[in-house]
């Protein structure tokens, strides 16, 4: 049965959930970027004209320079081309491949050595430019880290350019209202599209025990608030930090971590240790780097795993993560609760 406040709940307590929704309505709202235009990314079906190359420092491998690569495909969808393995089929963006998402999405097809780490700010261009059909090439499981965050793979996509297939885009959304709660008073919503509207509304609340605070953003997605949103980088906190740069570095998946004070935003109790990107500035010693980062590069990214087409609809956010993101893309293939737009 369905609740009229969160609808069809897929997963959680209904009454911790129903708790965290109160405190997100009364959470208010600090930064609003709407659109009047119902089809922001346009009727036609994309892929790339051409291809163009961004390239850094390896996320996992800070030794290592990773180049990942975008180029056009003939098939619908996003691939990832693993160019140093042999015999391996293409890793399709989808969360039918999504191998885990305990600290990051990683995507996987066929051999376990088949995969790609953090996708994440990779596949969150798909739909944040509106280009549907993509290959992807890599050397490595290790995507490139930057100081601008996913700014140089968006200029990457527009240096190969974005091109019209001849055919329409495909659209997608959810049948009913649909929510997941988590374990912390976290939760995700999905709200079906109206008719006519092709918009991908966001409206994402965070709350930390930081200098970040409680912050939240209603937002449609389109290729200016994603290309404004992309520059926002991951956030640690300063325990965090510290604790990679030491004991951290007798874990495997930690040690080789090419983070650096320059490409993440490390924050503390009372103010920020590293400088936040003067565009998200709250004034007050307040960025909202971290909700940008959030909402563009992790939730997008998650919904971007739904390959049936472009999601559209409103997702409701309540502070969830990439775990919480992936669980409900999953269940709305279990419980069939996805549904083309005409």
């Amino acid at each position: 049965m369905s609740n009229p406040l969160i609808g069809r709940l897929v997963a959680g307590d209904e009454p911790q959930v129903l708790r965290a929704y109160e405190a997100f309505c009364e959470q208010p709202v600090t930064e609003t970027r709407l659109t009047d235009n119902k089809e922001p990314f346009g009727p036609g079906e994309t892929t790339l004209a051409g291809i163009a190359s961004a390239e850094g420092v390896g996320t996992f491998q800070r030794h290592r320079n990773a180049v990942l690569t975008f180029g056009p495909a003939a098939r619908n969808g996003w691939w990832i081309h693993r160019t140093d393995l042999s015999e391996q089929l293409d890793i399709r963006v989808t969360v039918r491949n999504v191998w885990t998402s305990a600290r990051n999405i990683v995507l996987r097809a066929g051999s376990p050595h088949n995969y790609l780490r953090m996708v994440e700010h990779i596949v969150a261009l798909r739909l944040g430019l509106g280009v549907d059909n993509v290959r992807l090439g890599i050397a490595g499981g290790d995507p490139p880290l930057f100081d601008a965050s996913s700014l140089p793979l968006v200029d990457a996509v527009r240096r190969a350019g974005i091109v019209q297939t001849g055919r329409p885009a495909r659209y997608v959304t959810v049948r009913e209202p649909v929510t997941i709660g988590g374990g912390r008073g976290d939760f995700l919503t999905l709200l079906p599209a109206e008719p006519g509207d092709k918009r991908l509304h966001l409206d994402v609340a965070i709350a930390w025990d930081t200098v970040i605070g409680r912050q939240r953003l209603k937002v449609d997605l389109t290729p200016e608030t994603f290309a404004y949103g992309a520059g926002a980088r991951t956030n640690a906190t300063k325990g965090q930090y510290v604790f990679s740069k030491t004991l951290g570095k007798l874990l495997a998946d930690v040690r080789n971590m090419g983070y650096t004070k320059d490409n993440i935003l490390i924050h503390g109790k009372k103010g920020f240790v590293t400088q936040p990107r003067p565009e998200f500035d709250l004034g007050e010693g307040r960025s909202s780097e971290p909700l940008w980062h959030r909402t563009m590069l992790d939730l997008v990214a998650a919904i971007a795993l739904v390959d049936r087409g472009r999601f559209v609809g409103t997702v409701r956010s309540y502070r969830a993560g990439h775990t919480l993101d992936v669980r409900l893309m999953t269940l709305l293939y279990m419980l069939d609760l996805l549904e083309p737009v005409a």
